[in-house]
């Protein structure tokens, strides 16, 4: 009766001890931290970072182009398009768009 006690406590603690150990990652996580190492990405490397290799192609490419359009000013705080920096992206105001004008 002792050694099934003994062997019945040690299945549980080895289960918990394993369910503990083998918590993955959400995706969630693990694209927040591939953010992170966009925004810490050189300017003109075009390498996947380490953190964004469990990150599928298509997610990839967003978060990428996202923080490239963040890094560039293209976005404003809110995250929506500069429309300004985007019709004329030199600053040039003899560049302006001539549709935008009265």
């Amino acid at each position: 009766m002792r050694t099934r006690t003994t062997t019945l406590a040690l299945a549980i603690g080895a289960a918990l001890l394993l369910a503990g150990c083998g918590e993955e990652e959400s995706y969630a996580d693990i694209t927040a931290k591939c953010v992170k190492a966009l925004e810490k990405r050189a300017e003109g490397d075009k390498e996947k970072p380490d953190a964004c290799k469990d990150v599928n192609e298509d997610d990839y490419d967003k978060l990428a182009i996202s923080s490239v359009l963040e890094k560039g000013g293209w976005v404003d705080k809110d995250g929506d398009v500069n429309m300004d920096k985007f019709l004329n992206p030199t600053g040039d105001p003899d560049l302006d768009d001539p549709l935008l004008e009265d």
